[in-house]
């Protein structure tokens, strides 16, 4: 039976999710689940917690260990489960929010793109290359699957300058029908789509109804017609203009585009109903229902679980069983959009079997479709050769390339922000040459 590592364990309810999966997958049921994190009290929690649930829905067949060292965790791992959160919500997100607002640059979540997502990869990149090098010595044969953000910055990274098998997961694909469909009023029953793109902004190139009739016309004139305020007005302003909806949510897409948070235009944001500074407060408003939360998780001994949507025990039992199944994967673009670069990392459907993930050919998308993405893309691959090149110059170009932040400031100020930062982390960066 496999070996499955979780990185990040102390991200409680996440491990809930993914390795309470894995205890209702047959294949993965007498697995052994090891648990690591740097934070003794949350890896502790998780692993109680994850205990009670082998018991209750596992008859306690997996093995559950939890380390502080992580070479030990890894070794002979068959599967690898990436949560980390390097630096967390306090010192690093906060840093990441505060010091960009004193330049009168705003964010939503700052995870992805932006000022916040570049820090964010530049902090996370050198943990993940630490990881790499334990990886190719004790479990060179193992599969890396990446839930961090920014997604496409960390699995091109790894993909790029490491061994290690991986595979960047994000279930914005998977939900992205079911809001279109539920925004618009429209059941989604028998709706098949077709998603490519990178991640946060990949597109929903086809939906057609279960006899392959083209919903599309039907979609647009929805979204056309729809004019209240709600909480997801930035992807349909971009289905509206553009043609075709998003993966991603709002409040994410609102800061990967130069057009909805302006400072010479305060008005967008309460016409768009953007929610400025929303991921600091999800992180306070998280770590407040943990708090009431814990001992629901860790000591209620009737806690149970219901197989979620993630896609990490499908891919583990697809790769046990070799029963193909079909995910929407974050891999390096190996000609598979051939109008998007050859070293960006996108998200295209891929194929799942004992051989391995298999990335699918989707072809060139729209070509507006992928100038969007190449203005995230530049940004991802310079944030990629900074953290690799330890060159500040590449920091510089990867925030003065930023669809959202060179709408806002000037060079000179660009420069300055990204000066404050790296002095403002601190030790949670390398040095820059």
């Amino acid at each position: 039976m496999p070996k499955i590592t979780f990185m990040g364990a102390g991200s409680t309810v996440f491990a809930k999710n993914v390795l309470g999966d894995v205890m209702l997958t047959p294949s993965l049921k007498d697995s052994t689940i090891a648990l690591y994190d740097i934070d003794p009290v949350r890896l502790n929690e998780s692993y109680d917690m994850l205990c009670i649930l082998n018991e209750n829905c596992n008859e306690g067949r997996a093995e559950i260990i939890k380390y502080t060292d992580r070479k030990e965790a890894l070794r002979g791992a068959k599967y690898i489960v990436n949560a980390i959160q390097v630096g967390g919500y306090d010192p690093c997100t906060i840093t990441d929010f505060e010091v960009p607002k004193k330049y009168g640059l705003r964010q939503t979540i700052g995870d992805t793109l932006g000022i916040g997502g570049i820090f964010r990869a530049l902090r996370t990149i050198p943990v993940l290359f630490d990881f790499a090098r334990d990886i190719e010595e004790v479990c060179p044969d193992a599969w890396f699957l990446n839930y961090t953000n920014p997604m496409a910055m960390l699995t091109g990274a790894m993909l790029r300058y490491t061994g290690v098998k991986t595979v960047g997961l994000c279930h914005s694909v998977q939900v992205c029908i079911k809001n279109l469909f539920d925004g618009l009023g429209l059941s989604c029953e028998g709706v098949v789509g077709k998603i490519a793109g990178i991640n946060h902004m990949a597109w929903l190139l086809e939906i057609k109804d279960k006899d392959g009739n083209d919903l599309y016309p039907t979609v647009r004139e929805l979204a056309r017609k729809k004019t209240e305020k709600h909480n997801d007005m930035i992807r349909f302003e971009i289905l509206k203009n553009f043609g075709y909806y998003v993966t991603e949510s709002s409040e994410h897409n609102s800061e990967y585009m130069p057009y909805w948070i302006k400072s010479t235009h305060p008005e967008l944001i309460e016409k768009f109903n953007i929610p400025l500074d929303e991921y600091p407060r999800r992180c306070v408003n998280q770590i407040e229902a943990w708090n009431k939360q814990r001992d629901e998780y860790t000591k209620n001994k009737t806690l149970t679980h219901t197989r979620t949507h993630e896609y990490g025990s499908y891919i583990m039992d697809a790769m046990e069983t070799n029963i193909p199944y079909k995910i929407g994967g974050n891999v390096i673009n190996t000609n598979l959009i051939p109008n998007l670069p050859r070293t960006a990392c996108v998200e295209v459907p891929c194929l799942v079997d004992s051989s391995g993930i298999s990335p699918c050919y989707v072809g060139c998308l729209p070509e507006h479709l992928a100038a969007l993405n190449r203005t995230n893309i530049n940004v991802q691959l310079l944030t990629i050769e900074a953290a690799v090149t330890l060159k500040k110059e590449n920091i510089y170009y990867a925030a003065l390339l930023d669809p959202h932040t060179s709408a806002e400031l000037t060079i000179d100020e660009i420069k300055a922000l990204c000066d404050d930062l790296i002095e403002a982390h601190g030790d949670w960066l390398p040095k820059y040459k």
